[in-house]
């Protein structure tokens, strides 16, 4: 197989599990990482074994090396990264969110279109067997036409006045904070489940913490520190919220999302009620699927790739009972994608279901802008904005458009 080189932009905590995902796919070389300082690159390519180091993230771009460019980079830099990439024709991997705004996400589509590059964004839960397991069983019907898709994401790591990361400055992060960083999963994820898209929001969002101590330096997620050396910050962004939603296709919904939930570490759920049964799955017991029944006994479907649909089985590389988890889960979704980049795949061809695209991160943004233009207007149903896929979106419909009622 065709090896390729990857290299990485912004070797924060998330960019250590796309370095440990590709090496496990055994043909895709780790060939350099950028940082802030040519001082922590050298610090982060020695800790991971990575050849190269650059203080500039232009200079990763343009090393010849590099065939495919992964951007895990603080928010605000997403745009001028993968801008530059896509001007030196890279393949583009990027964290979620693709950009603070819908049109910085919509001119991301476009520019990746105009390249003719394979572009994805990193919504690593499509890449669970029984997510994928769960959208087939609802493509297939069996579990009716869906209704009602419900769920939530809560956290705690944000809980105290001393936790602090740049997610909660505007000009970093974005002006949302918990809803564009872990609610665009719920978000993409019940999207692709149900092959339907939101298309109306209403909000209501909470700043509980509304003031917090900063450290003089930057933290990494998730780390926790005491209150001395630090500074007394204004936080506007929400850390607490609350969507419903309405699909495309008919089925209303509600989300939770919430970074100040005592014991909550990354509950991530949701459930969707069909005619005939419905479908529940937890991150947190991800190995397990939920169904439920009227007129029959409710069950639980192990991950077990004997009992699960062919293309869910793809994404199982374990026998029953042996766990899979969240680092399997991201290794599948870079399967895919490095997979159909060394199958030669143009953009505009079909992608495998794990596989989300700049659309899918544009549609994602759209989402959250207009769950923040809702509370703008004191929780009012909101349209989310669409101009389309740009010709290569992966969500796809189950059936037919329906007219949503009211």
């Amino acid at each position: 197989m065709t090896r390729i080189g990857m290299g990485l932009i912004g070797p924060g905590f998330v960019g250590a599990h796309h370095i440990d995902a590709v090496r496990r796919l055994g043909f895709v070389d780790v060939v350099a990482i950028a940082a802030s300082s040519d001082a922590s690159a050298r610090r982060k390519a020695e800790a991971l074994g990575v050849p190269k180091a650059y203080g500039d993230y232009e200079a990763l771009i343009a090393d010849p090396d590099v065939h495919v460019v992964h951007n895990t980079t603080p928010n605000y830099l997403h745009v001028p990264v993968i801008m530059t990439a896509l001007a030196h024709r890279k393949h583009v991997i990027s964290d979620k969110p693709l950009a603070m705004t819908a049109p910085e996400a919509r001119r991301l589509v476009d520019a990746a279109a105009k390249a003719g590059v394979v572009h994805a964004v990193t919504f690593n839960y499509r890449g669970n067997p029984l997510v994928q397991q769960a959208r087939e069983m609802i493509a297939l019907g069996e579990i009716g036409p869906v209704h009602f898709v419900h769920g939530q994401y809560l956290q705690d790591w944000l809980l105290e006045q001393t936790d602090f990361s740049w997610r909660l400055e505007p000009e970093k992060g974005g002006e949302s904070s918990a809803i564009a960083d872990i609610g665009s999963h719920w978000c993409d994820l019940v999207q692709h489940v149900i092959g339907q898209h939101i298309v109306e929001v209403l909000a209501e969002l909470t700043t509980v913490v509304d003031t917090r101590l900063k450290p003089a330096t930057s933290t990494e997620a998730f780390a926790r520190g005491g209150a001395e050396g630090r500074e007394r910050v204004t936080i506007r962004s929400e850390d607490l919220a609350t969507v419903l939603v309405r699909f495309d296709g008919g089925a209303k919904g509600s989300v939770s999302v919430g970074q100040v939930c005592a014991g909550h570490k990354n509950d991530l759920w949701f459930e969707a009620n069909g005619r005939r049964a419905s479908l529940r799955w937890l991150q947190e017991h991800q190995n397990e699927l939920w169904i439920g029944r009227r007129d029959g006994p409710n069950a639980i479907l192990p991950k077990d790739p004997s009992l699960l649909t062919a293309t869910a089985r793809g994404y199982a590389h374990l026998p029953g009972g042996h766990q899979e988890a969240w680092a399997d889960a991201f290794c599948n979704v870079l399967r895919d994608v490095y997979s159909f980049i060394v199958a030669g795949g143009r953009p505009s061809d079909p992608h495998p279901p794990a596989f989300a695209t700049f659309a899918d991160g544009y549609r994602a943004a759209a989402i959250v802008d207009a769950i923040l233009e809702s509370h703008r207007q004191g929780g009012v149903w909101t349209t989310v904005e669409n101009e389309g896929d740009g010709g290569n979106g992966s969500t796809q419909r189950h059936r037919a458009t329906e007219k949503t009622i009211r």
